[in-house]
């Protein structure tokens, strides 16, 4: 059996080869030590700073689901936080936050062929069209509350393009949005995660490693909620008003 992440002695620590203490522990940042570890090297400077972006995008974004199963799971377990924070990354997939996962695949897929001879645009118009035909939501498309326009796209496409990041991967993106816009005939969002997934494949990782930083930016975000709940508790009270305005009728009178 054989590991090439990390291991210990007596007296030292080493990550992907690096010592821990001499050569990492105060001299790279959070962001930097996981793009080392996800891919055993050490990232460019524009990498890092695309990299770090991503995973800032997603840490926070209100009282989502996985928040509240988070803060729900803590007041019922006050004495097990990594507990709750199990609970609020359950929640991760191809609805919430790990979306960007599938619109990766998805690019990937779309740019496979090196000798397709269609343009970007006529690609996604047939993306889009067999997506209608089988009913499937695109990832990165849409948005409950970020409409027309996720602010978090737009700002990661900007560090893309001046990192040197904004490439093919991008460009397809952006042929899917336009596409669905024009099937739909109104605007619809680009999302973070649609955003995520192109520049994840830019940066080469493979598209499992988008949900991977998303589960390590939001685990970040939920510790703060719980740290919130733990001095200013809202999760009992959301369930009271969850039981009083949740109607439950005997299945005998339906």
């Amino acid at each position: 059996m054989r590991s090439e992440l990390g291991y210990s002695t007596t007296d030292r620590v080493f990550v992907r080869g690096k010592d821990l203490c001499a050569e990492l522990m105060g001299h790279v940042d959070l962001g930097t030590m996981s793009f080392m570890h996800l891919t055993g090297r050490m990232p460019q400077s524009g990498e890092a700073r695309v990299f770090n972006a991503l995973a800032l995008t997603l840490i926070e974004h209100g009282m989502t689901p996985s928040a509240i199963a988070a803060r729900m799971t803590y007041a019922g377990a006050p004495e097990s936080m990594q507990a709750a924070v199990a609970a609020g990354l359950c929640g991760l997939g191809s609805v919430f936050v790990g979306s960007s996962e599938s619109a990766a695949a998805l690019l990937r897929e779309a740019l496979s062929d090196s000798d397709d001879p269609r343009s970007l645009d006529e690609r996604a118009a047939a993306i889009v069209a067999e997506a209608r035909r089988h009913q499937r939501q695109i990832p990165g498309i849409g948005h409950p509350i970020h409409r027309p326009v996720d602010p978090r796209t737009v700002r990661l496409f900007e560090i893309a393009s001046e990192s040197g990041f904004s490439g093919r991967y991008v460009e397809m993106m952006r042929a899917i949005h336009r596409a669905v816009e024009r099937d739909k005939g109104r605007p619809i969002t680009l999302n973070a995660t649609g955003a995520i997934g192109a520049l994840c494949c830019e940066l080469d990782l493979p598209a499992a490693a988008c949900r991977g930083i998303a589960v390590i930016a939001r685990a970040i975000g939920l510790v703060g909620h719980l740290l919130e709940e733990a001095r200013s508790p809202l999760a009992v009270d959301l369930w009271l008003q969850t039981d009083r305005q949740v109607s439950v009728r005997p299945a005998a009178l339906d």
